[in-house]
């Protein structure tokens, strides 16, 4: 959608340059869900567990989003093609299920875990409808993976928690339950971190948000995950091209920062490191069974290319030729193609390229700032028109974080089985909503500024 084209109007254009918005009840309600999901309390405090309080959290949340827009007529969801690919994910998942080597355990991936993604992805896009909101929500998630980084290093030095002897797991089950997957998520969320404590300002909160990057950093390191690493490598490339354009000259500093931590790295990490291209450093047989894997999970979606073997069920599918059986595919692409078939596929593509055309179509509004404003063309808004400076420059900073968090997911995905999970989808959201909140302001932007509002025509003669 075009910002500047009023015959597509967003739902309610709110007015130009707004007072700072006041999130409602049912942000609070997917806030508290992410904080339980992420925090975990009733796995420690075991009277809150009969209690279900995420679950709780969501439907509170999903009642007062429907009041909400009830009440002011509009229709019970904003929709968006994002949700359209999430919900075409969730048919797909369920119509192949009858289908599947094991209807029950198909339908119970599909209850159990991607119906509360569809559900919690829509509350986000719906709920996070101001700068404020959004950044409050990223808040949420670095502190929350602080925390789950610091019981990591707590662990990891009291030689707790380890698999294999010295690999870290991470401190909750599920979502970072393993090595891979604990890092996966420190290396998605870290940019975030990073990027709120290179910001100007705030001196107590860049403080603690470079402590989080530091004990999310050391967790990766920690967990000896060759993904992890691969998607830190890559992340932190991204994530210092973008660092050039909000802080010129940090990168630098950051270069010099790791090339003196280089030598503190241990010697077991880069030998763990070296066996990705070098089969004999991998004294586990690791590498060579996740080649195999992926061999098996592209025959197995050759056998059953239509339909699948049903969601979460490749590690149940054991033909008697399976050399690796009971195992996950260890790549996205492939758990997709094996478990949903080619329309599995079909829409975990879709999903791919919306987030790509949402991220790069926000990061087009809001360009660095220059001295020299280009001439605006007849009938079009500009950022430092549609934002305050503060606005515009919390938006670009949580567009380079975004980008740099993908970059380093979409690495790690390449080795795990994690197409139907949390972290991409709660990144996915983030970005829909950043999109969501560019496209309703600049729309009220150009609405105030247009010579047919009254808005306007008191401008003129004052």
């Amino acid at each position: 959608m075009d910002p500047t084209d009023t015959a597509a109007l967003p739902e309610a254009a709110a007015p130009f340059l707004p007072p700072i918005e006041r999130p409602d009840w049912a942000y609070w309600g997917v806030f508290a869900f992410t904080a339980l999901l992420f925090f975990r309390p009733q796995d420690t405090i075991p009277v809150l567990a009969p209690l279900h309080l995420p679950e709780v959290a969501a439907i509170a949340a999903l009642l007062a989003m429907f009041g909400h827009r009830l009440t002011r007529r509009l229709p019970l969801v904003r929709a968006t093609p994002e949700l359209a690919g999430v919900g075409a994910m969730a048919l797909v998942m369920l119509l192949t299920t009858p289908f599947s080597i094991w209807p029950g355990g198909a339908m119970a991936t599909f209850l159990d875990v991607y119906i509360k993604v569809v559900l919690v992805f829509m509350l986000i896009v719906n709920s996070i409808k101001g700068i404020r909101a959004l950044h409050q929500f990223v808040w949420l998630i670095v502190i929350a993976m602080g925390y789950l980084a610091g019981r990591g290093v707590f662990d990891y030095m009291r030689g707790v928690n380890l698999i294999k002897g010295d690999r870290l797991r991470g401190p909750i089950d599920g979502l970072m339950g393993n090595p891979n997957d604990f890092a996966m998520n420190m290396v998605t969320f870290l940019p975030f971190a990073v990027v709120i404590a290179i910001s100007r300002g705030r001196p107590l909160l860049r403080l603690v948000a470079g402590l989080i990057s530091l004990l999310m950093l050391a967790t990766v390191l920690f967990t000896k995950s060759r993904a992890g690493l691969l998607g830190l490598f890559v992340m932190g490339i991204v994530l210092l091209l973008q660092m050039r354009k909000i802080r010129p000259g940090i990168s630098v500093a950051v270069v010099v920062g790791l090339l003196a931590a280089t030598p503190l790295i241990p010697a077991s990490l880069w030998t763990r490191a070296s066996s990705i291209v070098n089969p004999a450093e991998d004294d586990t047989g690791s590498r060579e069974a996740r080649k195999e894997l992926l061999r098996q999970g592209w025959q197995t979606f050759l056998t059953h290319p239509l339909t699948g073997v049903g969601a979460g069920q490749f590690q149940n599918y054991n033909p008697p030729e399976r050399l690796e059986p009971s195992r996950e595919t260890h790549n996205v692409a492939l758990q997709v193609a094996a478990e949903l078939g080619i329309f599995g596929v079909g829409a975990f593509l879709y999903l791919l390229t919306r987030l790509v055309a949402a991220l790069f179509w926000t990061k087009r509004m809001f360009p660095r700032p220059t001295s020299h404003q280009p001439k605006r063309p007849k009938g079009a808004v500009t950022p430092i028109e549609a934002f305050r400076p503060a606005e515009h420059e919390s938006m670009r900073r949580q567009l380079a974080a975004m980008t740099a968090s993908f970059a380093g997911w979409m690495v790690c995905a390449q080795f795990a089985s994690v197409g139907y999970y949390w972290t991409f989808y709660y990144l996915f959201a983030l970005i829909v909503a950043a999109r969501q909140i560019a496209i309703e302001r600049f729309t009220a932007a150009r609405l105030a500024m247009s010579p047919a509002t009254p808005a306007w025509k008191e401008k003129l003669t004052a």
